[in-house]
């Protein structure tokens, strides 16, 4: 009998054949076939990236020498491309046919015509590995501008539209001034954005205020014009303003152009008057209204003033005189009578005012009247500090309240009182003590 030998599998081999040494001639023919068999089962999520071995189940002998790859023609214009290549990784996957953006990204993706590449001639083409027969030969990438743009989102596309005014002209050597692109993924694109987005806020442009329309140009005319109740209140205010200038005013021409003015005027009538006397012109007798006679003195005040006819307020006592009581019931005696009381009447306040300080005087203080031929010397007597300015009878031969009992020569000066008033009316009485001719020389109360 002849030895049983073990039957053929499927395969038409017998069992020895089947295992027989990887080293036994066809031994790596076999093995090639199987791997070219199962390359044409490949999946793309399990095929290897170019380069490694396409499957790590497998290792065989030595195995025949590969023809080496012929190379490619380098590119007319070779430009710098990204370390991550979406087009070029995507030919490896899948081979030469560009995937879409539905196999690529789902159903989500947008749908956008991927760019159409030109074919590259079949004598410029590559020669591929005996395992990749089957496969399309894989063109070379297309140029950097003319790859496959990534994926779309909606914050993307925002990043990008709020960028565009730094991506509209490349960073040149030119136009140093525009920024580089911002390179990486989205974290850098949105940190690129937000820079941009600051600078903008930050530049003179952005602070510039946009130009208004019309409309608004209007309402805010409008808005700038003042109400009638501002106008109102600031015509009111001006006018206050106004009213309390001219006050200012008329009160400085008051308390000091008056008593200038007045001061002048009646220092010019007391020279008139002493020249009119050199000359033997002033005669004693009747004197017109406003007509200077004498010279009231008194020492203890440093007061010269004259005395005119008449109490006229514009005639003489505004002109920084000292007026007569000469008319009707309060016409009194003149300094030469041999009874009477001589009174008298000037301003306290104004208009050079030389009773100011007459409430200073004490009794015995010395009074003098001169005219053209002689001094008439008064001693105060008494004061009344206030009364009406209707009680004439101060004035009178012997005045009530001043200490005089009976008739004689006496003399009586009146002004206003409170200061800066005329309410009321203050008396000075005083009682003659001596009559002394200019040709025996001047009192002592004058030359002292």
């Amino acid at each position: 009998m002849t030895a049983l030998r073990p039957e053929p599998d499927s395969s038409g081999l017998p069992y020895d054949d089947q295992y027989a040494s990887y080293g036994e001639p066809g031994a790596s023919e076999e093995l090639g076939a199987f791997e070219a068999a199962v390359d044409h089962l490949a999946d793309p999520l399990t095929d290897p990236l170019p380069g490694q071995h396409p499957s790590p189940w497998f290792r065989s002998g030595p195995a025949e020498p590969e023809p080496e790859p012929q190379p490619r023609p380098a590119p007319e214009q070779p430009q710098e491309q990204e370390w991550y290549d979406p087009a070029g990784y995507a030919r490896d996957w899948y081979g030469a046919r560009e995937p879409t953006y539905e196999e690529l990204y789902g159903a989500y993706a947008p749908q956008q015509p991927a760019p159409a590449y030109e074919p590259i001639p079949e004598a410029a083409q590559p020669q591929s590995r005996p395992r990749e027969q089957s496969r399309a030969p894989v063109q070379p990438h297309p140029p950097a501008r003319a790859q496959s743009q990534p994926p779309v989102d909606d914050e993307t596309v925002g990043l990008r539209t709020a960028d565009t005014r730094r991506i509209t002209a490349p960073h040149t050597d030119a136009n140093p001034e525009q920024e580089r692109p911002p390179e990486g993924g989205r974290a850098a694109r949105r940190r690129a954005a937000k820079k941009g987005a600051s600078r903008a806020a930050t530049s003179p442009a952005a602070a510039s205020p946009a130009p208004l329309s019309r409309v608004e140009a209007r309402r805010a005319e409008r808005a700038r014009r003042p109400s009638t109740g501002a106008v109102l209140s600031r015509g009111i205010g001006e006018l206050f303003i106004t009213v309390g200038v001219l006050m200012l005013l008329f009160v400085t021409y008051q308390l000091w152009w008056t008593n200038i003015r007045a001061q002048q005027q009646a220092d010019g009538a007391a020279s008139d008057l002493q020249e009119e006397w050199a000359k033997g012109k002033g005669k004693p007798g009747a004197f017109e209204p406003g007509q200077g006679f004498a010279l009231l003195h008194i020492p203890r005040l440093d007061v010269v003033v004259p005395i005119a006819e008449g109490i006229d307020k514009s005639k003489v006592l505004d002109r920084g005189m000292v007026g007569h009581y000469n008319e009707g019931r309060t016409k009194t005696a003149m300094p030469d009578a041999k009874k009477g009381n001589f009174a008298v009447a000037g301003h306290r306040n104004t208009h050079g005012e030389p009773f100011r300080y007459i409430n200073r005087l004490e009794p015995g203080d010395p009074i003098i009247v001169e005219t053209q031929d002689k001094y008439f010397v008064y001693k105060m007597a008494s004061i009344l500090p206030q009364t009406q300015p209707s009680n004439i009878s101060v004035i009178g031969p012997v005045p009530p309240g001043s200490g005089f009992t009976k008739e004689g020569r006496y003399i009586t000066l009146t002004t206003c009182t409170p200061e800066f008033t005329s309410k009321y009316r203050m008396i000075v009485w005083g009682k003659m003590v001596e009559e002394r001719p200019r040709g025996k020389g001047k009192p002592s109360a004058l030359v002292n």
